[in-house]
């Protein structure tokens, strides 16, 4: 916008601010950028739903390295974390816990999610990467044969 026009705009539509100095329409541009949005709400809400989901999939990460039922989830881990947040941070850990989801369902669907990513990586891989399949067949004392694979 022309400054001509912008001074018009001032004295026409602000005539109480037309006596300001520059530092107050600076400070009143800080704080319209400052303002909170909705944008910046969601954002803060998304990135901490982001953790608990994350602390989700780890969990179930763990709980299926260590063979264990999946419901040791809810009754055993949520609770010892619970536990931890009290007894070291001295804040209460309902709302942390609140968005960690580790029902017996949750974790299996996690679990299975997991193990099919990871198979549909292998396959990818075997099917772009050159390898070779060498068979070795020997015969046993009894006439039985061995067979060995050997992949290269």
């Amino acid at each position: 916008m022309k400054p001509s026009k912008l001074q018009d705009h001032l004295r026409r539509c602000h005539p109480d601010k037309t006596e300001k100095h520059l530092k107050y329409f600076q400070t009143l541009k800080d704080k319209f950028q400052k303002r909170s949005t909705l944008d910046r709400m969601f954002a803060s809400t998304s990135q901490r739903n982001d953790d608990g989901l994350r602390a989700s999939y780890n969990i179930s990460l763990l709980i299926a390295k260590s063979g264990k039922p999946h419901t040791i989830g809810a009754k055993l881990i949520l609770l010892a974390v619970e536990e931890v947040l009290k007894t070291v941070l001295h804040k209460p850990a309902s709302d942390i816990i609140k968005r960690i989801p580790l029902s017996n369902n949750t974790v299996e669907r996690r679990i299975d999610e997991m193990s099919s990513d990871i198979e549909s990586f292998l396959c990818n891989y075997l099917q772009t990467t050159h390898f070779s399949i060498q068979l070795d067949e020997s015969t046993l004392p009894d006439n039985d044969y061995w067979h060995m694979f050997v992949l290269l």
